[in-house]
């Protein structure tokens, strides 16, 4: 499901009334999330195949601790809602005797760290290809209403431009009309760039 209802978004389209375009605006969102989230660079999460806003499970591999510092591990989604499981394991076989118990580590849910407490019997995270297997849950919810509205203001531009879709301009009785493209819109940018993760290359 979008994590934007169709009766938020319709809040954006006054002249959208009743419920015969629910179906075809919830196609819509489904469309708008999935670009807005690959701009926000999350993957696909495990129960799909399509990259999404709301949360979801991900199970994540991350090669290397951060920097120099072995005790923090920066994952490549945020913000995290849970974490399930932790493994620091450069043979790649994630057995009990490599996982992080959860009361090893502290969450940095709006950053996206893990970081080993002190005097606990895990030294740190490794770095190894894929030596760090993370599972947990990631994404937004109806509380970051910034992200809502990046996704309606969105929404509400792609529904509005149906009739011109794939037309650069369009001239009626010698009067040339040009439009813009139907990519995301600057204002939206300014909304998201602070929620992009750190696997996206500016």
């Amino acid at each position: 499901m979008p994590l934007v209802t169709t009766d938020i978004l319709k809040e954006y389209l006054p002249e959208v009334t009743g419920t015969g375009s629910d179906t075809e605006l919830s196609n819509l969102l489904d469309r708008v999330e999935a670009t807005i989230a690959r701009f926000l660079g999350f993957p696909s999460p495990d129960s799909s195949n399509t990259p999404k806003l709301d949360v979801n499970t991900y199970t994540l591999y991350i090669d290397s601790y951060w920097i120099d510092d072995i005790s923090v591990l920066q994952l490549p989604l945020r913000p995290v809602v849970t974490i399930t499981s932790v493994h620091a394991d450069p043979d790649r076989v994630y057995g009990a005797d490599t996982e992080v118990n959860s009361d090893e580590y502290e969450i940095d849910k709006q950053q996206g760290l893990l970081i080993i407490k002190t005097n606990t019997s895990t030294v740190g995270f490794t770095k190894a290809y894929r030596g760090n297997k993370v599972v947990g849950t990631f994404g937004f919810t109806l509380y970051h209403k910034d992200i809502v509205h990046a996704v309606c203001v969105y929404a509400s531009q792609l529904h509005r431009a149906k009739t011109s879709q794939g037309k650069k301009s369009q001239t009626v009785r010698q009067a040339t009309t040009s439009y813009l493209p139907n990519t995301i819109p600057q204002e939206v940018k300014q909304i998201l760039y602070p929620y992009r993760n750190s696997v996206v290359i500016i």
